[in-house]
């Protein structure tokens, strides 16, 4: 099975492709556009003869921008696409206090013996 750290350094590393402003957990500069990701748990698992066999990461991506209409949105859906995850697009919403569009999904891959 492919290890944990593994599975995450490729998904961080598919989102930088579209913004060098690609952060995992936090952004530290208020700098954008900017994609904010995050692993946040093992969805399922599958075990067999007393040991896991696959395992379900699920994560978020927030992406924020300026921009109405911003063509990475396109991008980042293309990106999850891509890495052949389950995505959900949960949220969109101006935030006043940052004067930012905020667009968030959820996510979920599941990665076996095989690595993937």
């Amino acid at each position: 099975m492919m290890s944990l750290q593994a599975m995450l350094q490729h998904v961080g590393e598919a989102f930088a492709e579209i913004t060098p402003l690609c952060y995992h957990y936090w952004r530290p500069v208020m700098d954008v556009p900017c994609i904010i990701w995050a692993e946040t748990g093992e969805d399922d698992a599958m075990e067999a003869d007393n040991r896991k066999t696959e395992q379900s990461i699920a994560g978020a991506v927030d992406f924020y921008t300026k921009t109405e209409y911003d063509p990475l949105i396109d991008s980042i859906q293309e990106k999850l696409v891509e890495l052949d995850v389950a995505w959900k697009l949960d949220s969109v919403m101006y935030e006043p206090d940052t004067n930012l569009i905020h667009y968030s999904w959820s996510w979920r891959k599941a990665y076996g013996e095989t690595g993937v």
